[in-house]
Formats: C-alpha cells, structure tokens, sequence
C-alpha cells in the first residue's frame, strides 16, 4: 500500500501546512496524524522539503483547476470571465476553512528564493498570471501587463479576506478590476 501511504502523508501535510503554516508543523505530527510510518515517510520523500514541495504542486494542480471551474460556472460567457475570478474568490473567503492562499503563504514562509518551496509557489502564481492572461484574451481584453495587474487584486484580497474574515475584500477587488478593464 505505499501509493496510499504518500496520499495520506501528502493529505495530512497539506491540511496541516495551511491550518498551522509549514515552519510549526513538525514530521512528527505528520507522522502521528497520518498514521504512516517513518520509514514509509522518508521512502516517498527525503525529506520534509520534498513533502512540501508535493504537497504545493498538488494543490497547484487543485487550485487552478477549482479556479478554471469555478470561472466557468459562474460566467459561461468568455466576455464575463476575467471578472468572475473574483466572484470564485468571495466563494471561496466565505468557506469557514479559508486561511488565506498556501502559496502566499508558503512564500512568506519560505523567504529565501533559493528554496524549492518558494519556487513552486512562484511558479504557480506566474501560473495563475498566465490564466488570467487567457481569460483576458478569450475577452477580448488582453492589454500587456493587465493580466498581472488583476492577480495582483487577487492577492491583494486574499490578503484582506483573511485579515478582515469576510469575503467583501473580493468584492472591492472586482470593482477595482472593472474600473481597470474600463467599458
């Protein structure tokens, strides 16, 4: 079973990683409240950088697809899409689990550029850009740099929701968008 030994210590690290924050959360607890043992730990990952360099590379994975979706859902029209990441955002702030983004994170976290962890956040951030880019183009609304300037709205709220504990930071971050996008 060492397929299911990785998913629960990659399941148990992730929960545990965004509720807590990489740095306070120990092997040993992953260890404990997997129930994996650390052999099997260590035979899937070499070490605690590996583990959460997966860790974020799944959620990447999760996230952007819950995002794509999401946009999709709320704005079956392309027109209404570089919008509508806001309107998945203020679901997603008023989810009573939301502390924040993993990859924000992760990047305060993690200071050094140099790490592993912090690369695959930025990664996924130039990801998110270059998702947001395509909305903007299937708009037909791509102006260069616009793209970076909404997700940077995006943080920005992210930022604010978790602060302030209400997804209203998504909101003021779409109007702010609107009046970028202009008429």
């Amino acid at each position: 079973m060492p397929t299911h030994a990785r998913d629960r210590l990659l399941d148990t690290a992730e929960r545990l990683f965004y509720a807590d924050g990489i740095r306070s959360v120990g092997i040993e607890r992953i260890l404990a409240e997997s129930g994996v043992g650390r052999a099997s730990l260590y035979r899937h990952f070499p070490g605690k950088d590996d583990l959460v360099v997966a860790v974020l590379q799944r959620r990447d994975e999760a996230w952007r697809e819950w995002l794509r979706s999401s946009v999709e859902r709320l704005a079956p029209l392309p027109a209404d899409r570089p919008l509508a990441v806001f309107d998945a955002l203020a679901e997603r702030f008023a989810r009573a689990d939301f502390r924040g983004c993993a990859f924000i994170n992760t990047i305060v976290e993690t200071a050094d550029p140099a790490s592993p962890a912090h690369a695959v956040a930025d990664a996924h951030k130039r990801a998110v850009i270059g998702y947001v880019d395509g909305l903007l183009t299937e708009a037909g609304r791509h102006r260069p740099g616009l793209a970076a300037q909404l997700v940077m709205l995006m943080d920005g709220a992210i930022v604010t929701a978790v602060r302030e504990h209400t997804p209203d930071a998504a909101r003021l971050a779409r109007a702010t968008a609107a009046a970028l996008l202009g008429p």
